[in-house]
């Protein structure tokens, strides 16, 4: 089976910018229908694609968050070359870290960020989400237990070198919180692995800004864009971008 691979999007609207990021092993569809409801409402929305994501895991394990970032900062100057003075910046999971960096680093118009973690997974865990993406992307492709076995166990014989760049990436946004001085949404799903809602908390805590707020969604787990209370999540980040001061 030809898997239809994951693009980046740009939904073209009014004059309020929004650059959407996606999450680590995830794709532009992480949050492609949050830039639709947004752009129904006359933002203009742009999503880029990181680097070995939305293909084959064997393309994915050869890439690094120093790639991810320089697609990250590729989709920011997509808008500024559009015309877009101001920028919002709005991630879910590792683009939930690129949105809080985004804040740190670059002028932003807000920060959102859904489910982000700045306490790094350990290796393992970061490998075995690796291994569960090529589980998945395989029997998406049509191939058999046994076919699917045999490339896995020959993936593993090419670890992926730059987990421990993603762990050390993780836990040194934490440092930069302070950085941010941007309006910043905070929204966690309360059905998320204990790093993620504790993060939730570091995170909200250590940010600098006056303008900040943290919002759970109980009945909602990691991608917080696409579970239950998906509309939820749309609305508040809409809500919170409204009320800026464009």
């Amino acid at each position: 089976m030809k898997i239809v691979s994951a693009k980046p999007f740009t939904y073209r609207g009014g004059n309020k910018a929004v650059l959407l990021l996606h999450g680590f092993t995830g794709n532009t569809r992480d949050v492609k229908m949050l830039g639709r409801y947004l752009h129904e409402r006359d933002y203009t929305c742009h999503s880029p694609l990181y680097r070995g994501h939305g293909l084959e895991p064997e393309e994915l394990i050869h890439t690094n968050p120093e790639n991810w970032w320089q697609d990250v900062l590729n989709g920011y100057h997509f808008l500024q070359d559009e015309g877009f003075k101001e920028i919002a910046v709005v991630g879910v999971s590792l683009g939930g870290v690129f949105s809080l960096k985004a804040g740190a680093e670059l002028p932003v118009k807000a920060v959102v960020s859904m489910c982000a973690p700045v306490r790094g997974k350990n290796i393992d865990r970061l490998w075995k989400r690796v291994l569960d993406y090529a589980e998945r992307y395989k029997k998406l492709e049509g191939k058999n237990e046994e076919q699917i076995s045999t490339e896995i166990n020959e993936l593993k014989k090419t670890p992926m070198h730059s987990l421990r760049e993603i762990q050390q990436m993780i836990d040194h946004m934490n440092e930069k919180l302070s950085l941010i001085s941007s309006p910043t949404l905070v929204l966690q799903g309360g059905l998320d692995d204990y790093l993620y809602t504790e993060s939730a908390r570091v995170i909200y805590d250590n940010l600098k800004t006056k303008y900040k707020r943290l919002k759970w969604y109980e009945q909602s787990g990691h991608i917080i864009t696409l579970d239950k209370e998906r509309e939820k999540v749309y609305e508040d980040v809409y809500i919170f971008l409204n009320g800026l001061n464009w």
